[in-house]
């Protein structure tokens, strides 16, 4: 992967720039604001922008208003916000503005690289990677619940873990169910959220995206 690292922590930037080097990946540019972060994008396009939410000079929002623009501007740029913080009115503006390629992990709990760098795998390849703290969170915020009240706690649980980014195979070992079982759940969730097959759009965010906001 071709990967560009806005973090304003030297230390934390330079170490993710040195283990994903090691790995084999080529990080294009490693910087610690926002200008310099367009100005790389700009210069060539990566693959996926790691992106911290509190960068200078206010050390608020300026990452996830990056983000935002980022996914307007160079539409097949995947996203990924790194953060300590979960800020659950932009990232659910981040969601709306498209389908494809979203990422949002809590430093605190990535544990493993290897955990790490299969997120930014899936960012880059279109998917989604959601920490389940920001999925609780951004389900939390939701104001109207009519969609969720049709869904079965199962369901819920399955929503949840297809906003993680989640394989069907990977959900059912989570909840110790049949791969089959999970194909069911999801189908009734499509259902229910009137998502018809589609050559063009991926369902699956679809849905989350749905959920977040109704």
């Amino acid at each position: 992967m071709r990967i560009v690292i806005a973090e304003d922590s030297a230390i934390l930037r330079e170490g993710l720039a040195q283990l994903l080097t090691v790995r084999g990946h080529e990080v294009l540019a490693a910087v610690e604001d926002v200008p310099a972060l367009f100005e790389a994008v700009a210069a060539q396009p990566p693959d996926v922008a790691i992106v911290d939410i509190r960068m200078p000079p206010s050390h608020t929002d300026e990452g996830l208003r990056a983000a935002i623009r980022l996914r307007r501007d160079w539409p097949g740029t995947g996203v990924l916000i790194f953060s300590q913080y979960v800020e659950t009115a932009f990232v659910a503006e981040l969601l709306a503005s498209g389908s494809d390629g979203v990422g949002y992990l809590l430093k605190e709990r990535v544990a493993k690289l290897d955990d790490f760098v299969d997120a930014l795998h899936r960012v880059a390849a279109g998917g989604t990677a959601l920490d389940p703290d920001v999925v609780t969170q951004l389900f939390g915020r939701t104001r109207h619940r009519d969609l969720v009240a049709e869904l079965t706690p199962r369901e819920r649980e399955v929503l949840a873990l297809m906003a993680q980014g989640r394989t069907n195979t990977a959900i059912a070992a989570a909840i110790r169910v049949t791969e089959r079982a999970v194909e069911k759940h999801v189908t009734n969730i499509f259902n229910k959220f009137d998502l018809p097959p589609s050559d063009t759009d991926h369902r699956r965010v679809l849905a989350v995206i749905r959920y977040l906001q109704n």
